[in-house]
């Protein structure tokens, strides 16, 4: 594996110009590649910033394969690992073809269909809506023909329909080896093809899965990696802390109950103490979430301490789990599907005894409701002592990547919150030219985010904006209600289409807005990161406030005091180092290839009236900087003459 390899394989000429219709070769690109080579020769620890444009997938894919080493390749989300396995390693496997190798797609439980747990639900003593029976019969059908079951692949049955709870497993209803299915087992197969593979991908919450979840039945998760790439490594602190805490859902005491009553009517109808231990177990759970109200919420634990309603109903619910638990390992023997129930519940009620009681400084607990279920939760403090002593059990080279690593050029944030102690650090600018791209419009007289009418007053900024360009905007938010109070302003007052994040899925909102043509789509945090509109359709990003997590939520606030205990100073530690990251990741919106021309407008004065602005303004790309609209107007009546 030589660096003139790579320099032959990126030429203008070479292996991938072949098979990539207009390729042209990338500086940054192919030194991104052979710093990857170096790592992986060296066994050194790398942290790569490569900003959007680069082509980071191809230039740490192909040294990856070139390797001849076992490579885990894990991406931020499902739809990122579709797109790495179906689009962009069939090119490289074409470009390549001197170097053969096996790649596997591995997803969690949840995406594979689960052929005993569809056959229970069909054949249940329940009745189902006519909705749900109508999905399981489609589940049914499609279940004679597909290949891997991975369950993105049926069309009729959207993904989050909540039918899908009875057509897959999770890891504590799981029967493992004691399944009637287990040789035929979807998930069985995706995990010996991932185990026989040179290369497997997957995402972060599959990653800190087989880190933290304790699985049998199927062995090993993953396999032994020698080199493992992260790429939108900004992501992984964040779902890795919530996989190394514990969480009981009112779901998942819920489902317990629904899965021990199945395996009642079929194993244990002479048992009628568990029967009602089950029903008994249901009722507290729809309690407990009446006791915490209405409202939808995030709440620190001791709001729960406070509330004498609550107290009693958690009480009442440990009881509750406690008896089940009891009838359970009467019940155990009967099949192995009370076995399992029970293991379930034993489980559930460690986890629930950990929460109330665990008087450990070094965790956060919290709680969150949802229209019809609630979770506890308690996550740790920090996971950088962890996750260093998780990459050492892996003995493998780690290759982290993304966009947005660093802060004012510096990675300090993102080395410090995973550990990666004396990890290598390189960083390639985005090739698309900013300067004459885009146009970063920060008008004068904007309110004080503390304004209570703040949103009520940008609107006025912004319209004359999105007349200049017409519409093809995104307007992103950094809450809910300002999202909301903005829809209700804008609907009479422009002539584009307005798409409104949740009033239709993701996916949808997206194809609107691209044909369109002249829509202005309003979005939260979902939007920031991940999208990706080329071409004139998306050509403003209009910014409402710095994205600062909200002072409230109850992990910043148990986070910042501990690191307040520690003499350190929380909000330039934390706060200002994610809210720069999440900012640079709405930004990246803009330019998504080397035609595109857009403005970015940010309605935040603090960006020049608090001395932290300009570590901001430091940390976002070279474009030319406005306060007036004239020069707004200027670039967007430009287009007709270029």
């Amino acid at each position: 594996m030589a660096v003139t390899e790579i320099e032959t394989i990126f030429a203008e000429d070479g292996a991938l110009a072949a098979v990539i219709s207009g390729y042209k070769p990338r500086l940054a690109q192919i030194e991104m590649a052979e710093t990857i080579i170096s790592a992986i020769k060296s066994q050194q620890n790398l942290i790569a910033e490569a900003g959007t444009g680069t082509g980071k997938t191809f230039a740490y894919l192909i040294p990856a394969i070139l390797s001849g080493k076992k490579v885990i390749v894990s991406t931020g989300t499902k739809n990122l690992q579709d797109q790495l396995f179906n689009k962009d390693l069939p090119l490289i496997r074409k470009a390549l073809a001197r170097y053969p190798f096996r790649a596997s797609l591995l997803k969690g439980r949840a995406n594979y269909l689960c052929t005993y747990r569809l056959d229970q639900a069909l054949n249940t003593a329940f009745g189902y809506s006519q909705d749900d029976a109508q999905a399981l019969a489609n589940i049914k059908a499609w279940s004679k023909r597909t290949k891997n079951g991975d369950i993105s692949e049926i069309a009729d049955v959207h993904e989050a329909d909540p039918v899908w709870l009875h057509a897959t497993s999770t890891a504590d209803n799981c029967l493992g080896q004691n399944c009637p299915d287990y040789e035929d087992c979807f998930l069985n197969k995706a995990r010996k093809q991932a185990q026989e593979a040179d290369l497997v991908v997957v995402n972060h919450h599959l990653l800190c899965a087989d880190w933290s979840i304790r699985e049998t039945g199927f062995g090993e998760l993953l396999p032994a990696p020698e080199v493992v790439i992260i790429d939108e490594a900004h992501q992984l602190a964040d779902t890795a802390s919530n996989f190394l805490g514990v969480t009981v859902t009112g779901n998942q005491l819920q489902e317990l109950a629904d899965d021990t009553l199945a395996e009642y009517f079929t194993d244990a109808k002479d048992m009628p103490d568990l029967r009602t231990a089950c029903e008994d177990l249901q009722h507290e759970v729809k309690d407990l979430r009446l006791a915490f109200g209405l409202e939808l919420r995030r709440g620190d634990w001791q709001e729960i301490v406070d509330n004498p309603k609550i107290v009693a109903g958690l009480e009442s619910l440990q009881k509750q789990l406690a008896r089940l638990t009891d009838q359970l390992e009467r019940a155990a023997l009967r099949s192995h599907g009370l076995e399992s129930c029970f293991e379930r519940a034993e489980e559930l009620d460690s986890q629930l005894e950990m929460l109330i009681n665990d008087q450990d400084g070094q965790w956060i607990k919290w709680y969150e409701t949802y229209s019809k279920s609630f979770a506890l939760s308690r996550t740790p403090l920090d996971i950088a002592k962890e996750f260093r002593q998780f990459m050492k059990r892996h003995s493998a080279t780690w290759i982290f990547t993304s966009a947005t690593l660093s802060v004012a050029n510096k990675f300090h944030h993102f080395a410090n919150s995973l550990g990666l102690n004396g990890a290598l650090t390189d960083s390639w600018e985005s090739p698309f030219d900013y300067a004459h791209q885009a146009l970063f419009y920060h008008p004068r007289g904007l309110p004080q985010p503390s304004d209570p009418e703040f949103t009520d007053k940008i609107i006025d900024f912004v319209l004359p904006v999105l007349k200049a360009s017409q519409g093809r905007a995104f307007f992103l938010f950094t809450s809910h209600r300002a999202l909301q109070r903005a829809a209700q302003l804008l609907e009479d007052k422009i002539a584009y289409p307005l798409l409104v994040q949740g009033s239709r899925s993701k996916g949808v909102l997206l194809e609107e807005f691209k044909k369109s043509g002249q829509a202005v789509l309003l979005a939260t945090a979902s939007f920031w990161e991940g999208v990706d509109v080329r071409g004139d359709a998306l050509s403003c990003v209009i910014i409402d406030k710095l994205p600062f997590a909200s002072p409230g939520d109850p992990v910043l606030k148990a986070r910042m005091a501990a690191m307040e205990k520690q003499g350190r100073n929380p909000f330039f530690e934390h706060q200002l180092p994610s809210a720069i990251i999440m900012l640079r990741q709405g930004v990246g919106r803009l330019i998504r290839d080397v035609d595109d021309r857009g403005v970015l407008m940010v309605c935040d004065p603090r960006l020049l009236k608090r001395a932290y602005g300009q570590m901001f303004l430091d940390s976002l790309p070279a474009m030319k900087r406005s306060r007036e609209l004239a020069d707004v107007e200027g670039f967007f009546s430009s287009e007709d003459r270029s």
